[in-house]
């Protein structure tokens, strides 16, 4: 069967109260944006409690789908037949026609689950059910009727028109990106800041991201991998803004002048401030880190709250909690993990310390810092403003 429709289903949004149209119109229009890079003409409304996508035109429905399944907000995509209501026979004709051509092996359990939207449809719902099962036994013999574990669960919604679906396909869940503020992520090469991003971008955070490049020691080739992962988030967050910050000559003077055991506190010290202006220039209200407690040095409790105390913006670690395996899962699950594995060198490795401070004490931090004094502030001004910027 080629479906026209699909019924979009939400989740979180229903409980939004009096400000509920808000979050389903920013979720619409990002079905709009979405489809419309595919094969295909797609119209998109909203109506009592339901999003339909209806295809007008023909379309890869293997494309629409994945589309679908990446824009958050969405828990569930439901292929559907709609009908008009021509009375009550005449939906026993479509139920069954809708069941022949979808199930070519009629050998399986079902259950019919009616609901009633236009109360002035004159059959309820427990009778629709009773109705409806019994013409499809009918027709089909070898099907049964299972209410507690159905192998299909077929849906027939009486609305101002009639939708008939039984396929549910599992969307992301979360929050329409945009609808909880901007943020700024910090993306590296590795694995957990991609994740990061995707994360809080499931929560209706738009994120753009910044990079810190350190020519020569890291390649051309090691910033396409952060550049293309940055395109691989953008198909959950919608289309990021990647900085590209030349961070070597501040690495080289933060090597030269400060203790080595703490170097990568430092640098990263000067990555958030860098970080934290360019996300005050972008109109975001936080910083997003792929941060995880205990996963290196840089990432101990106080190592934290060190690297914390150098920007005033909150910083978010949407997978402080998680172990390696963890974060792996979700990388893989959105595609960014074989990207990730790459084997090129990002700026932070460049540059570690034999042995690095693992509870840093943020006066000694400070104290270190004050060898920078005569030319720091000048090479931050030089990295922002000469920072490249690439559409993702």
């Amino acid at each position: 069967m080629q479906y026209k429709s699909f019924l979009i289903k939400y989740a979180e949004i229903g409980v939004k109260g009096k400000n509920r149209f808000m979050f389903e119109d920013a979720l619409v229009t990002q079905i709009r944006h979405a489809l419309k890079d595919i094969d295909g003409d797609f119209m998109v409304v909203k109506e009592s409690g339901r999003i339909y996508a209806t295809a007008e035109s023909e379309y890869d429905f293997d494309e629409a789908a994945q589309t679908l399944k990446r824009i958050f907000g969405i828990a569930a995509i439901c292929p559907m037949v709609q009908v008009d209501d021509n009375g009550y026979e005449d939906l026993k004709k479509q139920v069954l026609t809708y069941v022949d051509e979808v199930y070519e092996d009629k050998n399986f359990t079902f259950k019919v689950n009616a609901r009633r939207g236009n109360k002035k449809y004159p059959v309820n719902s427990d009778q629709i059910n009773r109705d409806l099962g019994e013409v499809i036994l009918d027709a089909f013999p070898e099907t049964k009727v299972d209410v507690h574990h159905p192998e299909v669960m077929l849906h027939v919604e009486v609305r101002n028109r009639i939708n008939i679906y039984s396929i549910v396909i599992p969307g992301p869940g979360g929050m329409p990106v945009g609808t909880n503020g901007k943020a700024m992520l910090l993306l590296s090469g590795g694995i957990d800041s991609p994740v990061a991003g995707y994360m809080i971008s499931k929560r209706g955070v738009k994120i753009d991201a910044v990079y810190f490049h350190a020519p020569p020691y890291t390649s051309e080739r090691a910033k396409q991998k952060v550049v293309d992962l940055a395109k691989l988030v953008s198909r959950y967050s919608g289309p990021v803004h990647l900085h590209i910050v030349n961070f070597t000559d501040i690495q080289l003077y933060i090597y030269d002048q400060c203790p080595h055991e703490e170097l990568t506190i430092i640098m990263r010290r000067y990555m958030m401030r860098i970080a934290e202006r360019l996300a005050v220039d972008a109109g975001a209200q936080a910083l997003i880190t792929g941060e995880s407690i205990g996963q290196v040095a840089s990432q101990t409790m106080q190592s934290l709250a060190a690297t914390d105390a150098a920007c005033t913006m909150p910083v978010f670690r949407p997978v402080i909690g998680f172990d390696k395996q963890e974060i792996v899962d979700v990388a893989e699950k959105i595609g960014t993990y074989e990207t990730s594995i790459l084997p090129f060198e990002d700026c932070c490795t460049i540059f570690v310390a034999k042995h690095p401070v693992t509870k840093p004490n943020l006066k000694m931090i400070e104290r270190s810092e004050e060898k920078l004094k005569e030319k720091i502030d000048e090479m931050v001004e030089t990295a922002i403003n000469t920072v490249e910027k690439v559409w993702c």
